[in-house]
């Protein structure tokens, strides 16, 4: 629960963060026009708000009674001399910026034709004014992750472990294996370059690379590949194309768990499962997930109770080697090995935390002056764009489509525990996305809107009240659609069923 709540409030700050600076980007270059904007609200107001510039009690307390009439409808009317409201709504799913005078969600092209063009409203400004306008959140938020990563590398530096200095290599699935791959090679790079880190760009690169280099048994040697492999297809697959291969020791035991039950302890090594012989942390969860797909087929209690019953071999405190190969296919020759029987849990949890990389590895750190840093952050950010981008592709695939995540996909992102230099790292990410997912052009985002002006700008012509309203409705439903989907992609993950 307690994790649950920290990745919450990190998605909470960032999303509250992203929302306000995007949308005041917006209103700055609305402002820098002379632009009216009437109200200026961080996530959604549907129904009622959390607070707002306009209410009573606030007007009082600050001593600016708000001005109002009632309108030939009867309703309450707030006078020009009000200026903008602002505000904070309930449902944490954007923020808005009600710019006078444009077809939007506020505004519908029947209430607009019935009232003359004012001169403070966006559809009598300049061709290039509105598209600043419209493009100002999108700017915002691009050189928001800009600044936040160039920020981010001055305060703390970067810290990753070299893959050529992992010397107990990787292990590879089926697929990899059958491209010529073996265990315990260590990855140097492909023809497109030295690799660094292991990343997703490390895969991008095996994907389209014509070969790779690997360190085996001392000795570089090159594995040919096929130039196009599919990107989604390696990183979905279970177990996953490649990872580092670390041994399964156990780094800790929780309390009242089933390994706690049959003695487990820190430094033990899990060496066979059920007779099948373990030499990493990914080759234990392969055998898990046997079990796991046996356990669908469990008609009775007992059915799972023997399932949920494992032999494992395990050496008494064997980890204590830096190379995980040496330590997980020669334990050593003290360690006193002992055949275990434990009932696991309905969820097939063992309850011990596993080993890391870093318990291996000493990780590399790089410390950037301010000059270096914001080359290094601008760079950064820009290979995380065209990373994004070109992964778009695989969106409009069948396991593309199930990769989309809503709101919980999102904040399981964030570290579960609260880590200033990640919650920039991600806030900045979610930066650089909600910039080129806005700048798409789907009428109902920036885009939409930025594309009909550019449409304006080359015909001369501005579009019909009528069609703008037009765009704008398809636009918001296929938007309302892409969000059911993303979010019930999350519930379905969340029961088990994705």
């Amino acid at each position: 629960m307690e994790t649950f709540l920290i990745k919450t409030l990190q998605f909470l700050l960032s999303i509250t963060i992203l929302v306000a600076l995007h949308e005041g980007g917006h209103f700055l270059f609305a402002k820098l026009f002379k632009t009216r904007v009437s109200r200026f609200y961080i996530f959604a107001n549907f129904k009622f708000h959390i607070w707002s510039s306009y209410d009573n009690w606030w007007r009082k307390l600050i001593g600016k009674p708000l001005i109002t009439e009632r309108g030939e409808d009867g309703n309450k009317k707030y006078n020009e001399e009000a200026g903008t409201e602002y505000g904070l709504g309930w449902l944490p799913i954007g923020g808005y910026c009600q710019i006078d005078g444009m077809v939007d969600e506020t505004q519908s092209a029947d209430d607009l034709a019935k009232k003359p063009v004012q001169p403070w409203e966006f559809r009598s400004k300049k061709a290039y004014q509105r598209l600043l306008i419209m493009a100002g959140g999108v700017m915002v938020n691009f050189f928001l992750a800009l600044i936040i990563y160039s920020a981010v590398f001055y305060t703390w530096g970067e810290d990753y472990i070299a893959l050529k200095d992992m010397k107990g290599g990787m292990k590879f699935n089926s697929s990899a294996k059958a491209l010529g791959f073996k265990d315990g090679d260590i990855l140097l790079g492909t023809d497109k370059g030295e690799f660094r880190e292991f990343s997703t760009d490390m895969f991008r690169d095996l994907a389209t690379a014509q070969q790779t280099y690997v360190m085996r048994d001392g000795k570089e040697t090159t594995v040919a590949l096929p130039g196009e492999l599919d990107l989604l297809s390696m990183l979905k697959s279970d177990p996953i194309f490649v990872r580092p291969l670390v041994p399964c020791d156990i780094d800790s035991v929780m309390a009242g768990t089933p390994a706690a039950k049959i003695g487990l302890r820190k430094g033990d090594k899990i060496l066979a499962v059920n007779g099948k012989q373990i030499d990493s942390w990914n080759e234990y969860h392969y055998q898990v997930g046997v079990l796991d797909d046996r356990m669908t087929a469990a008609n009775t209690a007992k059915d799972s109770l023997a399932i949920r019953t494992v032999k494992l071999v395990v050496a008494r405190n064997a980890s204590s080697t830096l190379y995980p190969v040496a330590s997980a296919h020669q334990p050593l020759a003290s360690a006193v090995k002992d055949t275990m029987t434990v009932v696991m849990t309905p969820e097939l949890k063992l309850g011990v935390i596993e080993s890391s990389i870093f318990s291996y590895y000493e990780p590399t750190h790089k410390s950037y002056s301010i000059l270096e840093s914001v080359p290094a952050g601008i760079g950064y950010g820009l290979d995380v764009l065209g990373g994004y981008v070109g992964d778009l592709k695989y969106l409009f695939s069948a396991d593309g489509a199930k990769s989309l995540g809503g709101f919980g996909a999102i904040g399981s992102m964030f570290p579960p525990v609260w880590d200033w230099n990640m919650f920039w790292r991600m806030t900045a990410f979610l930066s650089i996305i909600l910039a080129f997912m806005n700048i798409i052009p789907i009428p109902g985002l920036d885009g939409g809107h930025i594309l009909i002006l550019l449409m304006e700008v080359v015909t001369g012509k501005t579009p019909s009240l009528r069609f703008q309203q037009i765009a704008q409705n398809i636009g918001m439903g296929f938007l309302l659609l892409l969000m059911l989907v993303a979010n019930f992609n999350d519930v379905l993950r969340w029961i088990g069923l994705m």
